[in-house]
């Protein structure tokens, strides 16, 4: 059984079709890039899954349980948990209050210390900023924070929204080795939606094109990076 499961879903704003018929699944334990241009409808679907969207028909399934109608508060308490682009951090508190408020939406808020200690692990970089307001810190270091606070919720299944916009490449695969080490050690699940072709490729076992709302290509990533209408659309080759 799939860990998440989408069915043709479809959502509108108005009279225009953002979504159109979308279907795809992610297995327990696996990495799904989720590629496209700007306008594609990648966002969209981000803030369906977590119900911050409400489609106009069409279902998603999570460990087999229906979640159209389940609030976005619950949804994050079963292990659905969002990184946004732009970060979205509550940039008057400091990084250590962000990542505790991360924790709130976990199952379990006991192990919250445990949790924070954990993103330092992964991110040393934090330890000595975790005083500093959110709003003071470099883009990467955002990105760091924003990531280590969807974590403290201990989601089964992690959401990134354009992980790599604006970072300079250090620091981006920086954190694509955070991504693969917490799929690697903790199994959580990823869904990866970037404008960056090959790099998302890179890091997912599998990926989905999306384009105009509808996914018109997947495959496994080994495959989609070899093939020559997403070389020359997506990755500038010919």
């Amino acid at each position: 059984m799939s860990l998440l499961s989408v069915e043709q879903l479809a959502v509108s704003y108005g009279d225009s079709r953002v979504l159109v018929d979308v279907g795809f699944t992610l297995q327990q334990g696996e990495i799904v890039a989720l590629v496209g241009a700007n306008g594609a409808g990648k966002t969209t679907l981000l803030r369906t899954l977590t119900g911050l969207v409400s489609p106009r028909s069409g279902s998603i399934t999570f460990d087999g349980q229906p979640i159209l109608t389940v609030p976005p508060y619950e949804r994050a308490r079963l292990g659905l948990a969002m990184v946004p682009e732009g970060r979205r951090l509550f940039q008057g508190l400091t990084v250590r209050q962000n990542l505790e408020l991360g924790s709130r939406a976990a199952p379990d808020t006991s192990h919250k210390t445990e949790d924070i200690d954990f993103v330092f692990e992964l991110f040393p970089e934090l330890v000595r900023l975790q005083n500093r307001l959110s709003g003071l810190l470099s883009g990467g270091e955002q990105q760091m924070c924003a990531i280590g606070r969807a974590l403290t919720a201990r989601p089964r299944m992690l959401l990134i929204d354009e992980m790599s916009l604006g970072l300079a490449p250090v620091v981006v695969e920086r954190i694509a080795g955070v991504i693969r080490t917490i799929n690697r050690d903790r199994g959580i699940s990823i869904l990866l939606v970037e404008q960056d072709v090959g790099l998302a490729l890179e890091i997912a076992a599998r990926g989905y094109v999306l384009d105009t709302g509808r996914i018109i290509i997947d495959g496994p990533s080994s495959e989609l990076l070899l093939r020559d209408d997403i070389r020359a659309a997506y990755l500038g080759l010919q």
